[in-house]
């Protein structure tokens, strides 16, 4: 761990709170706040990633070190280490919140490795600062097992997100109302360190915009190009409009990925909308199981449904608007952010377009092709079909004689089965002309459907039984978990039980269907 070089420009290039007390308050006139971790009683390791560890220069040794646990825990500080939180503001359920921050996470400082890579590294879950307002600035077992695993299991899966190095149990009781209805329990208290280039988020430039801080903002942008976007010219006259516009084409194609695997975030508030385009803050975040565009994992969105599957492309261009709506006091004409935001709709459509294409196995979708796709959704959501199961089953459809077995697997009741047949069988035999024209080899056509559908996602129950397993001292299914999520789209033999539809059981328990902002 002594390798570990931290170069933590965030603090060096800009201004930071005078005030190192952890009072809550409104910060202004600074990006940041110093603060320490709250030291914890009897941290333990329970689980990390050797992918992230290793891309930090981490060797086995250095895992084993108990020093590795007191780190990352938040009882010690490497050499180089200057703990921050940030000031940040955001709209949440599409209403301005104003300040937010970082009120349960503590950035230890950004590690550079020798190839120049940067990796700021966060612990959630490490004690109070001046943004924690009311709360505790702690985090339990079950929330930061499930931002640990869904982490890795985005990265293996493609799909653009934070990582996460470590999950350490710490030893205290932290207490929690699940669902805010009344009933607090006490819980294992835990910690997990998140690692990205940047957390820097939609919110980090809205706070600034909104109290007329328009020198730091400005400050704060030409920061963010410098160090986040190196590609881009700093100092080109037309950068602020052309890193806009890359920030809506990165945000763009991370959306069309949440979809290809059904992944929904549950809690888009532009302060969970990364600059960098990285899937950021996993709270109450869900995979479809039965396919329905209305479906949110987040009981606080129960009612609006603003954050459903099939809503996310829409809030994701909302907010890159209250972002442009942040940005606008910096130019004098506003065509370069209305330009990037129409580039987001853009991009989108190509990236969904080409999405489905991989997922159905066809060359391309034109225009004749997406009432194809629109009538497959259409089936899937009224006879109640499992969204991956029902996408990796089509890659096993036989053109010349096309079939629902393979997909049978993926309904959940047989009487709405047997109710949508003879739209099913339409479907498929409409589908496998379709497929048939581009004349692609079978062999190749299934390749590729199997590359973008995938067969395991980290699905809300399998969580659920990992996080109890964890309570009762057991961290056997976190480090099997992880083993499956490394391989997504693979057939593995012997863990079918991980790519199964929900149980029964499952359908409407806490913690394996709907979860609260606190999961």
């Amino acid at each position: 761990m002594d390798r570990l070089e931290f170069d933590n420009r965030f603090l060096r290039e800009l201004p930071g709170d005078p005030d190192d007390s952890l009072r809550p308050r409104q910060v202004t006139g600074a990006c940041w706040s110093r603060v320490r971790p709250t030291p914890v009683a009897a941290p333990r390791l329970l689980a990390y990633s050797s992918e992230v560890a290793a891309d930090l220069g981490l060797s086995p040794a250095d895992i084993a070190d108990p020093r590795f646990t007191e780190v990352f825990s938040g009882n010690a500080l490497l050499p180089g280490m200057d703990p921050w939180a940030a000031c940040y503001g955001g709209h949440q359920f599409g209403n301005w919140a104003g300040q937010l921050g970082d009120g349960r996470a503590i950035s230890l400082g950004e590690a550079v490795t020798p190839e120049g890579r940067r990796h700021e590294l966060q612990l959630k879950g490490a004690g109070l600062t001046p943004y924690s307002r009311m709360a505790d600035g702690r985090a339990v077992l079950r929330s930061s097992l499930r931002e640990f695993l869904c982490s890795e299991a985005m990265h293996h899966l493609g799909v653009p997100t934070t990582r996460a190095l470590s999950l350490v149990l710490t030893g205290e009781d932290v207490v929690r109302d699940m669902f805010y209805d009344g009933h607090p329990r006490a819980e294992p208290g835990a910690i997990v360190c998140r690692v990205a280039p940047s957390f820097i988020r939609l919110g980090n430039f809205e706070i600034f915009a909104a109290r007329g801080e328009h020198d730091l903002l400005a400050q704060l942008v030409d920061f963010t190009l410098r160090r986040d976007f190196p590609e881009l010219d700093a100092e080109a006259p037309d950068r602020l409009g052309r890193w806009f516009e890359e920030v809506c084409v990165r945000t763009a194609r991370l959306i069309a990925h949440w979809m290809r695997v059904g992944f929904v975030h549950g809690v888009m508030n532009t302060d969970n909308l990364s600059i960098l385009g990285l899937t950021i803050d996993y709270g109450p975040y869900g995979w479809l199981e039965d396919v329905d565009p209305n479906w949110t994992p987040n009981t606080t969105d129960a009612q609006g449904r603003r954050y459903a599957f099939g809503r996310q492309p829409e809030i994701a261009q909302w907010n890159l608007l209250c972002l442009a709506r942040a940005l606008a006091p910096l130019l004098e004409d506003p065509e370069p952010l209305r330009a990037g935001l129409e580039r987001y709709v853009d991009v989108y459509s190509d990236a969904y377009r080409r999405m489905h294409a991989d997922k159905l196995g066809l060359r391309e979708i034109g225009d004749a092709d997406t009432e194809l796709v629109q009538r497959l959704y259409r089936l899937m959501h009224e006879s109640e079909v499992d969204f991956t199961l029902a996408f990796r089953g089509l890659a096993d459809v036989a053109l010349d004689a096309p079939s629902l077995a393979p997909l049978a697997p993926a309904f959940y009741r047989e009487d709405l089965r047997a109710r949508h047949d003879p739209a099913w069988r339409a479907w498929l035999a409409d589908y496998a002309a379709r497929a048939l024209r581009d004349g692609e080899p079978v062999a190749e056509r299934r390749a590729r459907m199997n590359a973008a559908n995938p067969r395991y996602v980290l699905r809300n129950w399998l969580a659920q039984q990992a996080i109890d397993r964890a309570e009762q001292g057991d961290s056997g299914m976190i480090d099997e978990l992880l083993e499956v999520l490394r391989r997504p789209y693979d057939d593995q033999p012997g863990r079918e039980a991980f790519a199964a539809r929900r149980p029964e059981w499952a359908r409407h328990r806490a913690g394996c269907s709907m979860l609260s902002c606190s999961s």
